[in-house]
This record gives structure tokens, sequence and C-alpha cells, in this order.
């Protein structure tokens, strides 16, 4: 047995050898600097960062490599064979079996090997070089009507060279088959510097002196053994070089996982895109039932055949809310079929015969549209949503991909499904099943050995070769399965291999470790290395057993983070999108919190510099707290780091400057004629710019406007028709009964600094019927103490808060908040702060948005008794509150405007201020690099009178300051046209709307 985790001996030697070892890396840095243009970083943050894939695996590389192009590839090569170090290639870093993880150089050829070099539409191929991204090629060949087959769950940030290197596949491979059979040839280095352009037919194998031979004296073992069925992807796929498979050097490089060669670029086949795809659902009993009805639709040619679990679909209800999930045919396993034809009704009609044949009468059709794209969102977040099983533990890839002949599938899964049982683990099963492809996470606890992983591994390896399978059916080998080999193949086979990797890589110097020559399977695993991190005063982390190296391990690698989502509604991860760099991602944030648990590379706990260099850029967003598929929630781990690093120590000056706003607005505010005062002398640009960098902030940014007349003093002062209350009232105290209380929640911002908005919720919720109750006292959620990771003052704040607002939710009176980062507070961090508090859970059940209260069914909502302002003539950019997103999630607000008539342009993605975050000085540039992804553009481009809706006061700041937008909140749009249809008012719409607080009384401005 091989341990997990290595054990550095005490004593001279050991020092000495550290000494050694880093004069040698060294002198690798100087050499790779003096050869190449490209970045060579070897700092202990960029190596966390790359130390790992998708996989179990952590190996620390010794330097990083981002060449700008071919030649410095070639440099860099010419370099690792000089010093005789390991090269491993690297694209997306989505590996599952640890493939692209290395000792030595990585060479990250996604940052800048990016181009797209044709694309013949005549032809109908695709000339790339390696760190394209799969969807971006998809992109390219679409105006003529073609794609890429394969197209694994990761096209959107999975690389060509990647996919090459792992021969991906996807759910379409059954269609249009793996990587393999699409790539026509390559442009390749071997491990001698041998640069050949790898094709197929007579010559081909000349490239490589001995390859002929050797396989002229195994043909009989490649014609058995190898390409047995279409999923067989483990081990070197050699039977594309058998003469009546064409002699095609170039498919059998394909799934060498980056042994033999490394790619440069990368010839390929396009195929036509289906013109009218249809989803058709397929309802069985369970998983296995499924499997057994696959042979029969493969007779229908379908585009896709896959498989999703019951339990899968759960997680996606429990994580993302019921309306993620569209109404599916009973069943506790479903099959997910693709049909094309020349039009939707032929395609219909296809679907019907393929159902008539699919041995179920639950059946659901899904043309194309909301309702397919949200299943197949389910099924490309398998990945991430199977990290986790319906009892929350944390499941493990390894065991990934198997593969069996499809007609084995059913009785394979049974016998799986027996064997999960036997060793006490769980895993939720999906997968391209029209392949025999199965896709699964297990549950083994290998928080302190790798022992179960062995034993697990070990017995399925045996189950899949007893029904004719392959270890790997698209993801590779890596160092998940590569010691495996030998229970799928002869001994034969195996030293056919070990031959193959002599004559391209004779020193064994491209990715060692994997395939020939393979690691143990249980070395080098991350998660037993890592020390348990507890939690100690901050966030609960009660998801994670209350402690942050579980869940910091939630990130599993799958890169989602890395896509830009945008165009499908996504908002993370806004700092990479503007940098590009793995640093500014969640994925690599997690990575570095991963080794500070680990403690070895990065060593100096809380107070790294390489921790806080990671999380410098973070906009505690918290978009992937939802967009994440593995629940990672960034915004929270950097305010724990930021709590246990600075707690009790002197804090950096914004976190009082910016951490404590409430407590100056307050002050301010608070002294009739200082606000006004405030915002004389803070108008004097100099003495802006003297009072920003002493408190740590950006010269460049404006200081905020304190309201002259915070909305609390209006309302003690009787200006406001609402109803001030220390406690709920009696149940017929309500304006005769007629008007159920809703409690106004005031926050900091809504009450110091953007009044307007409080006295237009006023207006709106008493035109809506309700009586409105604003607390005696004033309650501050605590945010910006969270956000500078001052958790002893959250927690403060927090427990005042509980105070004021507990009783009007244990007594069922909805609260609406104002502010969405305020309200997303109440909605989620407020409870894994204060988790033994019941109130804390009352609180957050009781609290809505504006759009929220409005749309939902009486009692909560106005029901019937009201309906919103007709909105027609209103175009307006939207930018959602990060915050807003991500923990209330914007579906009601979308069908408030919508059912109300507007017109909306929705942003997504962050606008880039995110609260404290732009105006930190050090940020600025980012701030505006973020903004400008998809806000600052749109605000631009609009037409006159079109509006800009915001309800976050960032985001209101964030447009007025950078291109001159005012913004307007919903309720001011609401509450103008309230007052339009009764004062007759004209309701053409301007750009914008004063910032300064309207009449106390008054409803809001008028449109």
């Amino acid at each position: 047995m091989t341990s997990s985790t290595t054990t550095r001996p005490p004593g001279p030697a050991a020092g000495g050898d550290d000494r050694t070892a880093d004069l040698a890396r060294a002198d690798l840095v100087r050499r790779l600097r003096a050869a190449v243009r490209g970045s060579v970083d070897d700092s202990s943050r960029r190596r966390a960062e790359y130390s790992t894939d998708a996989s179990n695996y952590r190996v620390v590389p010794q330097v990083v490599v981002a060449p700008r192009d071919t030649d410095d590839v070639l440099a860099a090569l010419e370099v690792a064979r000089s010093t005789g170090t390991p090269l491993t290639a690297r694209g997306g870093g989505t590996s599952v079996a640890g493939n692209s993880v290395g000792t030595g150089v990585v060479l990250d050829l996604s940052v800048h090997l990016d181009r797209i070099l044709e694309v013949d539409p005549e032809a109908a191929t695709a000339r790339v070089e390696p760190g394209v991204v799969m969807s971006s090629l998809q992109a390219a060949a679409a105006p003529h009507g073609l794609r890429f087959g394969p197209d694994p769950s990761t096209m959107n940030r999975a690389t060509l060279g990647g996919m090459i290197g792992n021969n991906a596949c996807g759910p379409h491979a059954v269609a249009y088959g793996r990587t393999a059979d699409n790539v026509l040839s390559l442009d390749v280095v071997d491990g001698t510097g041998r640069r050949f352009e790898a094709g197929a037919g007579a010559g081909a194998l000349d490239a490589v002196p001995g390859l002929d031979a050797l396989v002229r004296g195994n043909l009989d073992l490649l014609r058995t053994e190898l390409g047995r069925f279409g999923r067989q992807v483990s081990g070197y796929s050699l039977e594309h070089l058998l003469p009546e498979r064409g002699t095609d050097l170039a498919k059998a490089l394909v799934g060498t996982e980056g042994t033999l060669t490394t790619t440069l670029a990368a010839t390929v086949r396009l195929v036509p895109v289906a013109a009218a795809p249809v989803l058709v659902v397929l309802g069985y009993p369970d998983m296995p039932s499924a499997a057994d009805a696959v042979p029969a639709l493969l007779a229908h040619a379908p585009l896709a055949v896959e498989g999703m679990d019951a339990r899968l679909v759960d997680v996606v209800r429990r994580v993302k809310g019921a309306a993620a999930v569209p109404p599916l045919p009973p069943g506790g396993g479903w099959l997910m079929v693709e049909v094309g034809g020349a039009s939707v009704e032929e395609a219909l009609a296809r679907g019907r015969a393929l159902a008539a044949d699919a041995g179920t009468s639950s059946v659901g059709v899904f043309p194309p549209g909301p309702e397919a794209s949200a299943l197949w969102r389910i099924r490309a977040d398998g990945a991430g949503l199977g990290g986790r099983t319906p009892s929350g533990a944390q499941a493990w890839p390894g065991f990934e991909d198997s593969a069996v002949p499809p007609e084995r599938l059913g009785a394979y899964l049974r016998e799986l499904e027996a064997l999960m049982a036997a060793h006490g683990v769980d895993g939720l099963a999906y997968g391209h099943f029209g392949d025999g492809c199965v896709h699964l996470r297990i549950d083994l606890p290998m928080e302190r050995s790798g022992d179960p992983l062995r034993a697990f591994m070990t017995d399925a390896a045996h189950l899949v070769a007893a029904h004719g399978g392959s270890l790997s059916g698209e993801h590779g080998d890596g160092r998940a399965r590569s010691e495996l080999l030998p229970v799928m193949y002869s001994e034969r086979a195996v030293a056919l291999f070990g031959a193959v990797k002599d004559l391209f890589d004779p020193r064994d110097l491209l990715n060692p470790g994997v395939l020939v020559r393979p690691r143990p399977l249980d070395a080098d695993l991350r998660r037993p290395a890592a020390r348990p991190l507890p939690m100690a005063s901050g966030f609960a982390f009660p998801h994670d057993g209350g402690d942050l190296t579980t869940a910091v391990h939630r990130c599993v690698g799958v890169g989602k983070c890395r896509a830009d989502t945008s165009a499908s509604g996504g908002f993370m991860c806004p700092s990479y999108l503007a940098t590009k760099d793995e640093k500014d991602v969640t994925r690599g944030r997690a990575r570095v919190l991963q080794e500070m648990a680990n403690g070895t590379l990065v060593s100096r706990g809380w107070s790294s510099p390489e921790v806080h260099e990671s999380l410098d850029l973070c906009l505690s967003c918290k978009a992937c707290s939802s967009d994440c598929p593995a629940g990672v929630d960034m915004a929270q781990y950097k305010s724990e780091v930021l709590h246990r690093t600075y707690r009790g120590r002197l804090r950096p000056v914004d976190h009082y400057a910016l951490g404590w706003l409430p407590r100056w607005a307050r002050l301010v505010t608070g002294v009739p004629g200082l606000a006004r005062v405030a915002n004389a002398v803070l108008g004097v640009r100099p003495v802006a710019r003297a009072v920003l960098r002493a408190g740590g902030m950006d010269p460049r940014r404006q200081m905020v406007r304190f309201a002259p007349r915070p909305f609390r003093r209006a309302v003690r002062s009787g200006a406001v028709d609402v109803r001030r209350a220390a406690a709920p009232p009696p149940a017929d105290a309500g304006d005769g009964g007629s008007r159920p209380p809703v409690v106004l929640w005031t926050d900091s911002f809504s009450d110091a600094l953007a009044p307007e908005v409080a006295h237009a919720a006023v207006a709106v919720l008493r035109d809506a019927g309700y009586q409105v109750l604003v607390p005696e006292h004033d309650a501050c959620c605590g945010l910006t103490w969270i956000s500078t990771g001052q958790l002893d003052g959250a927690k403060r704040q927090l427990r005042h808060l509980l105070e004021v607002l507990g009783p009007f939710a244990v007594n069922g009176i909805p609260i609406v908040g104002l502010e969405p980062s305020c309200t997303a507070v109440l909605r989620s961090d407020l409870r894994d702060l204060l988790p033994d508090d019941p109130r804390a859970v009352a609180v957050a059940r009781a609290t809505h948005t504006l759009a929220e209260l409005l749309t939902a069914p009486a009692p909560v909502g106005p029901g019937d008794r009201w309906s919103v302002p007709d909105l027609s003539d209103v175009t307006a950019v939207v930018q959602p509150h990060c915050h807003h997103h991500s923990v209330m999630t914007w579906t009601a607000d979308r069908s408030l405007l919508t059912a109300a008539g507007a017109r909306i342009d929705v942003m997504a993605g962050c606008c880039g201020l995110a609260g404290n975050f732009g105006m930190q000085r050090g940020h600025y540039e980012v701030s505006v690099a973020v903004g400008e992804h998809m806000l600052l553009p749109a605000l631009r481009d609009r037409a006159p009178g079109d509006l800009y809706l915001a309800d976050g006061f960032s985001c209101r700041t964030q447009g007025e300051q950078l291109a001159g937008a005012q913004g307007l909140h919903l309720a001011q749009l609401l509450a103008a046209r309230l007052t339009a249809s009764t004062t007759g008012a004209t309701t053409d719409a301007p750009a914008g709307a004063s910032t300064h607080a309207p009449t106390p009384g008054a409803a809001a401005p008028t449109l």
C-alpha cells in the first residue's frame, strides 16, 4: 500500500535536499525566463493554483509557464529536455483523473495559444491552437451552419488541446463520435524534440522510427484487445494504427494524455448543426431500468441519449429552487434523448416514434426553448451537483466515467449499485447512456486516508472488466486509473503501451506517472493531507461540519467559474473575466486555501501572503454560491480569512473607513444640518481626494452624499404615513382590519444615503393594500463588517437586529428589504453567523424583496387586490445586484416587470463596484474592467429616455460615477407610476432620477 502523504525525514539531509532542489528550480526558472517570452512563475501562490486539476490529486509543480506562441512552447520543451525536467501540458485544468498536474513544468496553453487559425466551410474543417476553448470554436463555426461534434459539459472552459489529450466526448458523441473520430491531423512535438504533422495513410508511421515495425508485430493484439466498443478510451487507442482503420496516427495520439506528444495545432472535422433538436424525456423506475431501454432507442439514430438520476434532480431543486427544474414525467431516473429533423415537426414525429419503443408511458417532450435548456443545464452541471450525495456528504471523482457496451449497461449498473452498498458508499449516477458511459462521484471517506479509494477502485475495475468495459469512457486514465490497466488489459497489451511510450518519449519527461509506469492511485491525494480548520467565532459553515477545510474542498475544480456564462445569465467570476488570471478565479482561490489547509507550500496560515493575494480581487459578489455547481461561497471564505487574520489586531484603514460606514452615516445624519456641511466639504475635489487617500480608498472615486434628512428621522417627525412599532401590532390593529401589516426594514443605505427609495417603497406598499410598519429602533445587518471580515462586530449588529425584527418575524409578519446586499445577509449570512438562534431562521424566512412580496400569492402578497402599474412604455437597462441574483434570485423582479409590459435589457455579471471593493485602493482598474464587461457599454449605448434600473446602491453608484447614468430602484419606478396615475403627470421616462431625497411623505419623483 502506498501512503497518500509524504513525510520528510528530519535532520541535515532533508535540509540539504531542500537546498539542492531549490538551486535546481532556480536554474530551471532562469533558463525558462531566458528562453520564453511568456510568463514564467515559480511563486508559491502560482504553484498552489496549478497543484491540482478537477481530480483528487495534489502534485506541486516547480514552475508554471504560460507561453505566448508556438515558439515559446518549443523553447520551453527544449529547456525541459536539456534539464531533464518533467513537463505537463495543461488546458482548462478540468481533467478529473489527474491528467494535467505534474512535478516539473506545467505548461498552461489556455492563456495565449487560443487562436482559431482557420474555419473552412467548404471542407467543413477548422484548424485551431490547443488553447482554444471549445465553445469559441462552436461560435466561430456556427455562422456556417457547422459545429464540432463532441461537446463535453465543460465545453465553455475546456480547451481543444485538453479534449485531444483525454479524448473527450460529451452527450452528442453518440451521433458524432469522440474527439478522436473528429481529428484529421495534429502538429505535435514528441519527447525527443521531433516535430511532425501526424496524419493518416501510407507513411504516417514513419514520423516515429520503429513505430511501423511495432504495429506490424502486434496486429493480432490491436485487433482483439483494442477498439472493442466506442467508449473504450483507457490505455492507448492503438487500433487506429491498423491498416484497415486507415493507419491514422493523429487519431491514435488522441487520448494519450500528453504522455507521447505536445500538441501545437490541430485540424478537426466539423459537422452540420442540427436544424431543430427536440428533447424527449423518458421516465423509468430507476437508473438500471432506464439503461435497459437504451439499445432499442439507438435504432432511431438519436443525437444524444443521457441518463439522469432523480436524486440528482432533487439536489438541483434543493440548491436552486423548484423553478430551476421544469415539470418532468414521473420516474426515479430519466433518459434525456435528443432527436433532430429538418423542422420541429419532423423532429417531434421522430421523437414520438422513439418514445413508442422506449418501454415506458412516462414521456415528456420539450421543443427547443427555455425548458429544454434548463434540463440540459442540469446535465451540464452534473460534475458539480454530483459532488454532494443526497445526505450532503462530499463525493469524489476517481471512478468518474467508466463505460461498458450499451447492451450491458443495465446489468452493470445493478451490480455497481450492489458494489457501492457493499462498500457503504453512495453516489448519483448520470452520463452518456447511449454510449454506455456512466459518470459517478462517490462519497468515499478520504479525509484521513486513500485506503477506501484503493479498495473501491480495485473492486470496481474488476467489475468493469467483467462486463467487457473500459475504466475510462472519455476522461482518460490519469493518476486515478492508470495503475489498474492490468485489470482490463493483458500483460502483453500493457507492455505494448510501454514500448510505444519509449519510442515517443524515451526519457519519460512528458507527463510521467500517467498510463505507463503509473503512480499509485492512492498517492498524492489532496484531501487526506489537509488539516482541519474548525470554526473559531466566525462563520459556522453548518453544511461542512463547521470546518473551513471541508468547505474549501467543495471546490473539485470543474472550472465553471472560468467560463463567461453571462450570455446565459451567470454572474461569476467577475474579476477573472477582467484579468483572465487563474489567481482571480474562484477555483484558483480555493486551491490556495486548500494549500493553506495543507500547510506546506502555503505555510503561514491565515496571514500567508499567498492567501491574501488570491483573495484581494475577490469582489465578494457571492455569485459562486449559486452559480458554482459545487456551492463554493468564496465571499464567506474571504470574510472568514480576514476575520481570523486581523482578529485582535490593527486592521487596514479601509476596514474602519468602509467597514464602519453605517456608523459614520449615523453620526453624520444624526445631527441636523451636519450632512449638508459634510456634503459641501467633501464635494470639494481636493478635500475629497485627501479624505479618500486617508481612508485607504482610491482618490479617483467620489465620496458618498449623506441625506440631509434620513428616512427614519422623517418617520419620527410624523411626516411619513407609516406606523412606528416596537412590537407586532394586535391582530385587529391594522386600518380596521383591512390592511395586513408588513415591516419595512430600512437598512443603513436606504435610511442615510438613499432615503428616496424608502419613501417610494412606502407609497407602493400602501397602494398594494398594506399597513406599513417601521420598527421603532434601527437595525443594521452588519454587511460592511462582514465584507471586511469583522465578524465579531457583525454578530453584535445582527444580534441587535434580531431583537428588533425577531418579534415581527416569529409572529408571521413579512419583512421587506430594499437594499439587495443587506436583504441577502438576512436570507443567508445571518443563519451562518448565528446558527443557534432560532430567531435567525424566522427572520430569514420572513424577509422578502419588494418584488417577491408583490408577486407572492395571498396572504403574503397583495393577491387580487392590486395590479402592478402599466410599464408598457418603459425600456430599461437593468442591473440585478450580485447578491440579489445569488441569494434571492431575480425571478420575481423579472416576472413583475414583464407582466407590467416593460422592455428590459438585463445585465449578467457584477457592476464592478461591489460594495467596498471598487472603493478600495488598488481595485479601481479591475472595478472599471468588470463594469466594462456588460454594464457600462449598455449604459452608454442606451437610447434617450431609457431608464437605468438597479436596486443596489453600489450598482447605482457605479453607473453614475463611470457612465453618468442615474439609477432608479424598482420602488421608485413603481411609485412614480402611481403618482403619475393619480396626478395625470406625463409618463415619459427620463434617463435617470434625482439622487436627492424627495419631500418627506412624497411618493417619489414623477416620471
